[in-house]
Parts: structure tokens; C-alpha cells; sequence
């Protein structure tokens, strides 16, 4: 890749981190080659922006890059120094940099065998280009954890590893799943960006999920044990006497798993739900019920 990467992607030089991500994922929806098969142009671009996202995407390369350390292949730079004219007593010293004239560069074999092949041909070893792919996940799953395979576009399959408590757009690397190299170059790798499928009634904030969980009348006034549905199977769980719509539970560890092996925490939020044909007892009851007729449940609504 001998473009400018930010060209490449679209952004300015001070662009912020989030910004080339958003650029990446913008263009990379455009020129999947999945959504373009046979689309030789597409599928080069693609290329070109997963080589220039793999460098710009990385804070350390990025930086390594604007320095001049790296080029836009993310190999080194040599360095832009002259073999004798401005080494002095006190430079640092180089490779190529000694006291005895240019005889020992010509002597150093180490360096020529490095530089050329056998034959007297410059030698290129490159990495190959970073592959991203999109894989959706069930909610479940992504808690949990799972083995999920991908079908790529030559008829191959790459088994992914879900480790329980990926979240939605995070991007796994499979080193070494990639493009091939060139020259003997190492491969790229396989960017695999998982999109966690959202869930009937679980809901995730953080490391924290949430459920809302209906309740009868009696079970609110009076109290109940609960099976409670968690992502890892139901959980018993006491209603207290005299809950209302709103009142949070806490289900400690029943959330997803952190990076340092703990987990977040389930929160139920009650919400005391009526039947659907009301008996008459309940409308006798409701009428007979002075306190309840004098309640003004939307006083902290009025002005």
C-alpha cells in the first residue's frame, strides 16, 4: 500500500481515533465483497482500506507512521542518514557507520545476504492484507460464549470463538487468518466484527442486563418467589410484599462476564400487570376502596 492511508480512508491527519473508525466502517460496509461479489474494483478498495484502517486503527502504528518510522505497509523505514559525512565523534552509532572506510560495508555479508537474494535480486517479504468479516451473533451466545464458523468467499470456512461477554461491534483478530503474504511474507489476519443480535426481553447496558418482568396484582400486594429467566437458565427470586411498577431488583453476577473474570449484575424492573378482562370482584373491590380513591398517584406531576 503505497497511498496515503488517510486519503485512503477519507480523514484529515488530526482526525481522533473514533473518527478513522467511523471512516473504516462506513467505506467497509460499501465495498464488502460479499455485498459486491465479483466486483474486482470493490473487492481491491476493500483491500486498500483494511491495510490503511490495520495501520490507522492502531494508535502505536499510527503514531509510528506519522513519525516516519513505518511506511504505509507498516514496514520500517530506513533510516535517512549518509554512510560518513555527518557521523561524528559523538553520533550515535549505525549499522553501516564504522571507522574503516566504505571496505567494510562491502565486506559485511549479513548485510548483502539480507538486501538481495542469492541471484542479485532485491528480496520484498510483505504481510498480507487484514480480511474483516461480519458475523451475527445471538444475545445468548455472545454472553455465553460459542463457536460460530464463516464461509468465505473462496468455499473455506473459518471457525471463530465467541469468548462469553463479547459486545456488540466488538472486533476479534484472528492472527494469521488473513491474506497471504508476499515473499514469504507473513499472512494478514482475519477482523472478525460481531453484530450481537438483540433479544426478546434481555437487554444489555455495559456489563449489566436488564429485564422487565410482569407481575399479577396479588404477587405485588402480597409478595411471591419468582422463577426469574437469566442468561445462563431461572433464578429464584423474592417479590417483596407491597412492590410497585418500577421497583429494581438486584440479581448479583447475572450479568456478563468482565475481562477480569467477574461478572455485572441482572437488573428486574417489576411491572404489575392486570388481566385482560377484569373480574368483578376487582371493580367492587376498586370502588370500595376509600384509600385508594383518595391516592393521587400523579401529584409530583402537577405544577
Amino acid at each position: 500500500m503505497s497511498e496515503d492511508p488517510y486519503a485512503i480512508l477519507g480523514v484529515k491527519r488530526e482526525a481522533t481515533q473514533d473518527e478513522i473508525r467511523k471512516a473504516y466502517r462506513q467505506l467497509a460496509k460499501k465495498l464488502h465483497p460479499d455485498l459486491n461479489p465479483g466486483d474486482k474494483q470493490a473487492e481491491e478498495k476493500f483491500k486498500q482500506i483494511s491495510a490503511a484502517y490495520d495501520l490507522l486503527g492502531d494508535a502505536e502504528k499510527r503514531a509510528r507512521f506519522d513519525r516516519g518510522e513505518i511506511d504505509a505497509s507498516g514496514q520500517e523505514r530506513p533510516r535517512e542518514r549518509y554512510y560518513r559525512d555527518f557521523h561524528g565523534a559523538d553520533a550515535e552509532s549505525h549499522t553501516y557507520s564504522t571507522h574503516g572506510g566504505f571496505t567494510d560495508f562491502m565486506e559485511n555479508e549479513d548485510i548483502l545476504k539480507e538486501m538481495f537474494g542469492r541471484g542479485g535480486e532485491a528480496r520484498m517479504r510483505l504481510r498480507g492484507q487484514d480480511v474483516l468479516y461480519r458475523l451475527p451473533v445471538e444475545f445468548l451466545e455472545a454472553l455465553n460464549g460459542a463457536t460460530k464458523r464463516i464461509t468465505l468467499p473462496d468455499g473455506g470456512t473459518l471457525d471463530v470463538v465467541i469468548p462469553a461477554g463479547t459486545k456488540d461491534k466488538q472486533v476479534l483478530r484472528l492472527r494469521g487468518k488473513g491474506g497471504p503474504g508476499l515473499g514469504g511474507g507473513p499472512p494478514g489476519d482475519a477482523l472478525v466484527e460481531i453484530e450481537v443480535e438483540p433479544h426478546k426481553f434481555f437487554t444489555r447496558k455495559g456489563d449489566d442486563i436488564h429485564l422487565e418482568l410482569p407481575i399479577s396484582l396479588p404477587e405485588a400486594v402480597l409478595g411471591a418467589k419468582l422463577d426469574v429467566p437469566t442468561p445462563t437458565g431461572p433464578v429464584r427470586m423474592t417479590v417483596p410484599k407491597g412492590a410497585n411498577t418500577g421497583t429494581v431488583l438486584r440479581l448479583r453476577g447475572k450479568g456478563a462476564l468482565r475481562s477480569d473474570k467477574t461478572h455485572g449484575d441482572q437488573y428486574v424492573t417489576l411491572k404489575i400487570v392486570l388481566p385482560q378482562q377484569l373480574d368483578p370482584e376487582i371493580e367492587e373491590f376498586a370502588r370500595r376502596w376509600q384509600a385508594g380513591q383518595a391516592q393521587n398517584p400523579r401529584r409530583h406531576l402537577e405544577a
